[in-house]
């Protein structure tokens, strides 16, 4: 498999498949490398540098990488035609239409490997009015709808952390390839994927679309609060900033909060469902006194104990301390040489047949040109030294 693929949306594609024994190639060039690694912090120490960032690491492990100019053409272009033969998948998350113009399109790709399947990953889609807009996870996330369900009733949208729709893309386009891999395992064909990553955004908010489109309710910023649920939110513990979450959907989970509160004389007033939804202001107040006196994991066993959904809220560091997460274990350290100590992240589904890495660190820019061109694509030395001279691999 390779990857004329940077930042997530591609390549935590290729890192679900590598984590589960697929030879994943990733491709850059020294010319404009995966943006991950130019501009996104963290890097490690604050230093920064083309090997040191933590987020290119976290989704490149056990790939190998190389380093391919396309603006050398016709050189470059005839390189990547003959990777593109030697793999079983190409991922590519370019804007749409620039693989095409640079040669490298699933109908000329395909002429030399019928059976090729190929992911295009893109914000919007090969195809329509918008399709070569250009843009990122968090203009996605507000497109698709999620800032406008995030934050307080009466104030402004807020935007989610991140790139979000990204990691939605990443699922779909993982997902996408199996179903082809499979289609050609049956019928030897490959397969074009397509896949917008608005419109994997879409899937997630499938109720609230629903909900428009057979009853015309327009969904709106609730904060914490949830129509099936009282209380229902994140409340205060002790220390700076530390909170649980608590959700409370029937009677009977009142009452075993009730109990766990030591029956306090006031929660007589929210004996019932509609009492609790009415004064849920009061309630969340005299509630969140209450969960003051505990820490957040005190507080999440106690409740739990009692039969209440209550979860603590982590922070980053908590969750690398998490024993649910270091029992499975969700983290992995493997030593790289210029980050050192560097805890890669397992996938979040285990295979009893096909144990998942990480195994190897990501690699360093350009790592593997060597290995990768003269042992598994078959060049000469003589040819790949040529290639080198002329910078059409650089």
């Amino acid at each position: 498999m390779i990857e004329f693929a940077a930042f997530a949306a591609g390549p935590v594609v290729g890192k679900h498949l590598a984590d589960h024994g697929a030879t994943v190639v990733h491709i850059e060039s020294k010319v404009r490398p995966d943006g991950f690694r130019a501009h996104y912090p963290p890097y490690k120490d604050n230093v920064h540098g083309l090997n040191r960032s933590g987020l290119y690491a976290l989704c490149n492990n056990d790939k190998l990488d190389i380093t391919l100019n396309l603006k050398k053409a016709p050189a470059g272009t005839e390189l990547a035609k003959k990777i593109a033969a030697w793999a079983d998948v190409v991922i590519e998350n370019f804007s749409p239409g620039t693989m095409g113009r640079l040669g490298l399109g699933y109908e000329e790709l395909s002429k030399a490997n019928p059976g090729l399947i190929m992911l295009s990953s893109s914000n919007l889609g090969q195809s329509g009015p918008h399709a070569h807009h250009a843009g990122f996870g968090s203009q996605l996330s507000s497109l698709a709808g999620f800032t406008h369900l995030t934050g307080y009733p009466g104030g402004s949208p807020q935007i989610l952390y991140g790139p979000y729709i990204d990691y939605i893309a990443v699922a779909y386009g993982a997902v996408a390839i199996l179903a082809a891999l499979d289609y050609r395992r049956r019928t030897g064909k490959g397969n074009y994927i397509d896949a917008a990553q608005y419109e994997t955004g879409l899937q997630y908010l499938a109720p609230i679309l629903l909900d428009y489109k057979i009853n015309g309710r327009v969904a709106e910023r609730n904060a914490n609060r949830n129509p099936h649920a009282a209380p229902h939110g994140a409340y205060p513990c002790k220390g700076d900033d530390r909170w649980c979450a608590i959700s409370v959907s029937n009677d009977y989970e009142w009452q075993a909060l009730v109990k766990a509160m030591k029956n306090p004389s006031w929660a007589k007033k929210f004996a019932t469902f509609e009492a609790r939804k009415v004064n849920e202001d009061e309630l969340d107040l005299l509630v969140g006194e209450w969960t003051r006196g505990f820490e957040p994991r005190e507080l999440m066993e106690t409740l739990q104990k009692a039969g209440v959904k209550a979860g603590v809220v982590n922070r980053m560091c908590d969750v690398y301390e998490d024993p649910q997460l270091k029992q499975r274990p969700q983290w992995v350290e493997l030593e790289h040489p210029e980050i050192g100590k560097m805890h890669y992240q397992r996938p979040p589904f285990l295979l009893t047949k096909t144990p998942p890495g990480p195994a190897k660190r990501d690699p360093l820019l350009a790592e593997h040109n060597e290995y990768f061109y003269c042992e598994l694509l078959g060049l000469s030395e003589e040819e790949y030294k040529k290639l080198v001279d002329e910078q059409v691999i650089y």
